[in-house]
């Protein structure tokens, strides 16, 4: 925002803003690029850049069950109970149940359900940066699809990740 939440603007400072904007060379300018916002980490770390749906190979549908995905999300809340809040473990709770919801009456797209099918792997082996970087993708590319449920899961990465490491 180019103004202070509740200033008017000023007319002089929107000049501004705009004569600033108006002098970006003409390369800045343009569509934005198509495709993942960040395939490079995962390509680095040597894991595949597509995700993979482990029952069907790569086709394009992801026929893993809810419960392949929402048993150890659960699992993982029902651990974080003993250290957590009882507010903040119910309000995961409720985001899960969501998801749960959401999968069973088949709201989710094949991607979202391949990329929580690869989360909840990561977060099994304790690979919490893979889990957390695989929870932004979903956050930037399907946002209107899990923004009701997926802070559930980031706030369950964290409280997951706090605990004392246990061997998986």
């Amino acid at each position: 925002c180019l103004f202070p939440a509740g200033a008017p603007p000023d007319l002089a400072s929107a000049h501004a803003a705009f004569a600033v904007s108006t002098a970006l060379p003409p390369r800045a300018l343009g569509p934005p690029p198509l495709g993942p916002i960040s395939p490079a980490p995962w390509a680095e770390s040597g894991r595949p850049s597509a995700v993979a749906c482990p029952e069907d190979h790569g086709s394009e549908e992801c026929n893993v069950p809810a419960d392949t995905v929402l048993a150890p999300l659960r699992e993982a809340l029902d651990a974080c109970r003993v250290t957590v809040q009882k507010q903040v473990c119910n309000d995961i709770g409720r985001r899960l149940t969501v998801l749960g919801d959401a999968w069973a009456q088949g709201k989710l797209s094949a991607p979202v359900r391949k990329r929580m099918s690869l989360l909840v792997q990561e977060l099994q082996q304790q690979h919490w940066d893979a889990a957390d970087e695989i929870h932004r993708s979903l956050m930037v590319d399907h946002v209107n699809e899990v923004s009701q449920w997926l802070v559930g899961v980031k706030r369950l990465i964290a409280e997951t990740r706090s605990m004392p490491a246990v061997e998986p």
